[in-house]
């Protein structure tokens, strides 16, 4: 009862603090997007960043990493209404210093935006970040997960990102951001390597529900594989929502989407995805969310016409070597949470 009656008074004096007045129709929206190699124009010497300097063959310049980051600013914008998503899960980030910039230098720099991210030892040096509005979501802790891939005979890979956070209507939300190694070599042959992270990801949701009454689970990410690969179906466990949810389950909002985040070979798949826990789903919970309050973001700014294979495409930064200038490779995808 101490503990229950100590939490509720943190979440209290929050909200006071904030002068803050929820509003029903004000939905808590939640947004995931792989940006495509969002890296600053200077060299760590620590990390293989070498096509993305200005004298590489990518002519990554200055100019172009303004434009990326005004291009991703955009993007995030045009995902909310009439406010800006209170949650951005990214991936594909470089370091701290885009994220500087992108929060403080860009168009969201209205939006006060603050930000968690991991300091993976992935070789290129992309992470996984979440932005978050600091008048919609305490934060209360962060941490990585880090991934044994030493003992996998694999290349160091991202870690997942672990966030706990206060809701205005008082519940606790776990957010894990994740973006599971490639399919560059095969999908059978790096197939393994997704298998295992997916693993790490169960164990953590499954400790989770262990030491949480009514654990509330957001996982979201690039996870190179398709709602019906064995990392989501048989790892994870999550499929679409059908009947009556299980709150100590996962199931899978981006299942079943037509079209999808990704288009290799002029075939759309969603790699992109938000897989939550059932406490979500309970049409009376205190959060709560829908299949149908889940999108994947097709604006018409966001694609562009496919010489190659015919319709349309993600309007991407590069395509192979040459720069086009547009946003990313991937789309991103939204959630709507109702408090």
């Amino acid at each position: 009862m101490s503990e229950w009656f100590g939490h509720r008074v943190v979440v209290c004096l929050w909200l006071l603090c904030l002068g803050f007045t929820a509003k029903a129709e004000e939905p808590f929206r939640v947004m995931f997007y792989n940006v495509e190699n969002l890296f600053d124009c200077v060299h760590d010497t620590l990390k293989n960043d070498y096509e993305f300097l200005p004298q590489s063959a990518r002519a990554w310049t200055p100019y172009r990493y303004h434009v990326k980051l005004t291009r991703i600013a955009q993007a995030i914008v045009a995902s909310g209404t009439e406010h800006v998503p209170a949650l951005v899960g990214l991936c594909e980030v470089e370091n701290a210093h885009c994220l500087d910039d992108l929060t403080r230098h860009s168009p969201l720099r209205e939006a006060d935006y603050r930000y968690v991210m991991t300091d993976s030892p992935d070789e290129r040096g992309v992470d996984v970040t979440l932005l978050y509005q600091r008048s919609r979501f305490k934060l209360l802790w962060s941490r990585s997960v880090r991934v044994p891939s030493e003992q996998w005979r694999r290349p160091p890979t991202r870690d997942i990102l672990h966030v706990t956070g206060l809701l205005h209507s008082g519940d606790t939300l776990d957010v894990f951001v994740c973006h599971l190694p490639s399919r560059s070599g095969g999908a059978g042959l790096t197939e393994p390597y997704r298998l295992r992270i997916a693993g790490v990801l169960r164990a953590q949701a499954d400790s989770l529900f262990r030491t949480r009454r009514n654990a509330r689970i957001v996982i979201m990410g690039d996870f190179n594989d398709y709602p019906d690969n064995r990392s989501i179906r048989e790892v994870l466990g999550a499929r679409k929502p059908h009947g009556e949810p299980t709150p100590r389950m996962l199931y899978n909002l981006m299942d079943g989407r037509p079209n999808g985040t990704y288009r290799y070979r002029g075939a759309w798949g969603t790699l992109d995805q938000f897989i939550v826990s059932g406490s979500l789903l309970h049409p009376e919970g205190s959060i709560r969310t829908s299949y149908e309050q889940a999108q994947i973001l097709a604006h018409p700014f966001l694609l562009q016409e496919d010489a190659r294979y015919g319709g349309l495409s993600p309007f991407r930064t590069y395509q192979g070597m040459r720069y086009r200038g547009g946003y990313s490779d991937h789309l991103p995808i939204c959630c709507d949470f109702d408090l």
